[in-house]
């Protein structure tokens, strides 16, 4: 499978992944997983900023794909099949916009910075 194949393929599992967490016959885990998918792929805060050259891109290019296979293995099949078919048509108008998906990225900096000053005094 080439590299645009698996984008295009990446592109429409968030979406799938996004609807079977929303479904109550998804397993609890895969919907844990999938918070933590979701919730990455929508925070406007990586955990590694985009301006750090090449290593800021990274963490889009191998844990996004990483977080959304695992996800995928904990979902059933049928239920996978029909969120994507929903998919299709949920994302047509862009994703959505929710600043509270930002949240956990923005806990973890603010811990580390922390940690960088107490570590300093």
């Amino acid at each position: 499978m080439d590299l645009k194949v698996r984008a295009r393929k990446l592109k429409s599992d968030i979406p799938a992944v996004f609807i079977a967490l929303k479904k109550k016959e998804t397993p609890v885990i895969a919907k844990i997983l999938a918070g933590i998918t979701i919730g990455y792929a929508l925070s406007p805060i990586d955990f590694i900023p985009d301006f750090i050259p090449v290593i800021g891109f990274l963490d889009d290019l191998i844990l996004l794909p990483i977080l959304v296979a695992i996800t995928i293995k904990f979902i059933p099949e049928e239920i996978l099949t029909q969120c994507r078919i929903e998919a299709e048509n949920l994302w047509s108008s862009g994703k959505p916009k929710r600043w509270y998906f930002a949240i956990p990225i923005i806990l973890i900096w603010v811990v580390l910075i922390l940690l960088i000053f107490k570590h300093r005094l």
